[in-house]
Formats: C-alpha cells, sequence, structure tokens
C-alpha cells in the first residue's frame, strides 16, 4: 500500500447540471486539409459513447463521454462555482443526482474538459435513459492536495484518494514509480491546452495529423478512460515540454478534427524529474480500476 496524507485532505461538496450541446452561428468545423463539415460536439448526454468505448475514428469533434455537467451560477458577475466544480472535482469521485426523475442514482467523475469547462460522469445505461438536460448533480469532491509521502517527486492531481488505492502501482526501477498505462505518447504531439498555468482542471489534446507517429505508437486504438504516459512533458505546475519528465493522463474527449486538436488528456500524476516508470498494459483504463458503487 503507498502511503498517502489522506488524513489531511478535505472532502466537501460541488454541483452542476447537465449542459445542452451548443450549435455555433457558423456550424462548420474545417479540417487541417480544408474540408468542412458539422460534427456532434460537447455537452449533452451521451447515450452510446462511456469509458472504455474507442475515442478516434468517430464522425465527432470533442464528444464527451456519458454526461457533461457545468455549474452555471455566477457570483459577483465571476463564474466561481464553476471554478470550483473544475479545480476540485477528481477522478472517481462519487456523483449522485439530486433532481429529476433519476434523483439518487450514482455515477463517478471520469474526467475534465478545459475551454468548455466540463466537468465528465459516467452513469449506468439505465441511468442515462432518465436523465434529462438540466438535471443537477451533487460530487463529493475528494483528493485536491493528494500527495504520494514516499515519491515526493511525483505530483498527484485530479485523483481520488480510492481511485488511487485501486491502481497497481509499484516500486520501479531505481526507486521510480511504476504506473500501467495503454499508450506512451511523445510530447511533440501535445497540442491545445499545452502552456496552462496548472493541471487541476481542464485536458490537453493529443494531435493525431501525423500517420507515422500514431501508426509508431499505436494511438489509433486510443479509447476513453485510457492511462496514458506523455513522455518528455511536466505539468507539476503548468503543463510544458521538460526532457526526461512523465506526464501520466486519463483520455477524457474524443478525437477532434481542428488543427491543433485531439483526444484530450486530463492530468492525473506528473514527475519533471522523471521519477514515473510507465509500463505498457493494454487494461489500464478506468473501467479496470473505478471503485464500485
Amino acid at each position: 500500500m503507498l502511503k498517502i496524507n489522506r488524513e489531511q485532505l478535505v472532502c466537501q461538496s460541488v454541483i452542476g447540471e447537465i449542459t445542452s450541446p451548443l450549435g455555433g452561428i457558423n456550424p462548420y468545423r474545417v479540417n487541417p486539409e480544408g474540408h468542412p463539415d458539422i460534427y456532434p460536439g460537447v455537452g449533452g448526454i451521451t447515450y452510446n459513447l462511456r469509458i472504455g468505448d474507442r475515442a478516434c475514428g468517430l464522425f465527432a469533434d470533442h464528444v464527451e463521454p456519458g454526461v457533461s455537467i457545468s455549474n452555471f451560477t455566477q457570483v459577483q458577475g465571476q463564474p466561481g462555482p464553476n471554478r470550483a466544480l473544475n479545480l476540485y472535482s477528481c477522478a472517481g469521485n462519487l456523483a449522485t443526482v439530486v433532481s429529476g426523475e433519476a434523483k439518487g442514482e450514482k455515477g463517478r467523475v471520469t474526467g475534465k474538459h478545459g475551454g468548455i469547462e466540463h466537468v465528465l460522469l459516467d452513469f449506468a445505461p439505465e441511468v442515462l435513459e432518465k436523465l434529462v438536460i438540466g438535471d443537477k448533480i451533487q460530487i463529493k469532491a475528494f483528493g485536491c492536495g493528494l500527495q504520494l509521502t514516499d515519491y515526493p517527486g511525483v505530483k498527484v492531481i485530479n485523483l481520488d484518494p480510492d481511485l488511487l488505492a485501486l491502481l497497481p502501482l509499484k516500486k520501479g526501477k531505481k526507486g521510480k514509480l511504476q504506473v500501467p498505462v495503454t499508450h506512451l505518447v511523445p510530447a511533440a504531439i501535445m497540442g491545445s491546452g499545452l502552456g496552462s498555468p496548472h493541471s487541476h482542471s481542464g485536458d490537453y489534446d493529443i494531435q493525431l495529423f501525423d500517420q507515422p507517429t500514431v501508426k509508431k505508437y499505436k494511438l489509433h486504438d486510443l479509447r476513453l478512460g485510457d492511462f496514458v504516459a506523455i513522455i518528455d512533458a511536466d505539468a507539476t505546475y503548468g503543463r510544458i515540454y521538460r526532457s526526461g519528465g512523465v506526464v501520466i493522463g486519463i483520455v477524457v474527449h474524443s478525437d477532434c478534427v481542428l488543427a491543433g486538436h485531439g483526444p484530450g488528456v486530463m492530468v492525473v500524476m506528473a514527475a519533471g524529474g522523471g521519477e514515473i516508470e510507465p509500463v505498457i498494459d493494454a487494461q489500464a483504463n478506468l473501467t479496470s480500476f473505478l471503485p464500485a458503487l
């Protein structure tokens, strides 16, 4: 068992409501080859796309699996409640429906999507059928400030301690922390979201427009919920390129057609000095590790 600072962590409620998908005045999205089309995108309840499903090859752009929520409350003209929802929610947190026909049903946080500032939730298919846009969902936000006390060089972000406890983490070579991942991703192809001053909300995208790189790293079969390792990167504070660094993230949304975009990755660990040793494991997906409801 890895030692953590659980006794220091605060569990606090945050809340949001199911958002609606959005359409623009100009509905077309143009890919890097100049081809325009109209694609399903962010928001709403996505009935046929959940964690464990493929993130690539869909007729979609930034589609979020399961349920997307936001908090539209303004305090002194500022979206403070939604910032709190996005900053403090962690993968694995318990989410409870508190209004509508599905009141009382429970799910789990699976990720966060920057730009649109959504928190993403997974519920069983029969629950999705009862949910409607506008239903409110409360989250027990737990995990902000989580530390691995025996690995001070590894920053843990956006992870519920109970989910962390279920990950098959081991002590590796030279005292590094072994973390299971489905894929290695070179930092050179990371796009939108790079340069953010922190990683406690949002994500950054894997660009899949260079086919030789996609083939070399076998990125065509990325799945929503996959744990991946971004090599030569750091996100301890801001998301940057750093030789020897390793970032572990979870794939949170689908592939995209817009230049600079692709499957989104929410950061869950970062080691600027290379204190993480990624280990390839095809089963390293949230579907294998989420705590039972």
